[in-house]
């Protein structure tokens, strides 16, 4: 999952943090972090390890393979997003707004331990609005397109945005079979993790 389905799966503001240090830390520096910052990271590798193993996931795969080969998961995850972001019955349109204006804050109050590199692109985050905006076809089409830049070895100008648009109803279908498990296993694993303290 991509970084509002992440942002969403938390149950306090430490694992918010967490969630988001996980892509940008060395493995063996989730153990310098307070309890609850740990407690995200751990949520944010059974999220991904789940996710990975789900079959829904594994058929939007399919859609993304025959161009972009093993790279097809993580366009999955950008994809989820847009599908996240547009379900209403998680959130209305305004508690999207507000959530997203509460994860730029608290990223923002615990800077202390947040690595340079993950600072610079959170002023981008929240310049741009990310995560409200992966509502929008623009906003999932640019993280389509920095997955590519980002790709050492995928061409720029492959098609996946088109992909997306042209398999738009086959995704949802995906997200709808595969979110509420997903969201049913983060609940699971917070119970796990309170229990731990």
């Amino acid at each position: 999952m991509n970084y509002l389905a992440h942002s969403f799966l938390t149950f306090t503001d430490g694992q918010i943090v967490g969630q988001f240090l996980e892509d940008f830390i060395r493995n063996r520096d989730r153990f310098s972090f307070p309890k609850d910052i740990k407690d995200g990271i751990t949520l944010h590798r059974a999220i991904d390890t789940f996710t990975d193993s789900h079959p829904a996931i594994h058929e939007a795969k399919k859609v993304f393979a025959p161009l972009v080969r093993l790279y097809a998961g993580a366009f999955v995850d950008v994809s989820m997003d847009y599908f996240v972001a547009n379900d209403l019955s998680l959130n209305s349109l305004a508690e999207w707004k507000a959530h997203s204006l509460r994860v730029y804050r608290i990223l923002n109050e615990n800077n202390e331990w947040l690595p340079e590199n993950f600072k610079s692109m959170l002023v981008k985050m929240e310049q741009d609005d990310w995560l409200y905006n992966y509502r929008e076809n623009w906003g999932i089409k640019f993280s389509i397109q920095n997955v590519l830049n980002k790709a050492k070895y995928l061409d720029k100008d492959i098609p996946v945005f088109e992909a997306f648009l042209n398999n738009k109803a086959f995704l949802q279908e995906c997200y709808n079979d595969f979110f509420p498990d997903l969201l049913a296993h983060a609940k699971g694993i917070n119970t796990l993790l309170q229990l731990e303290n």
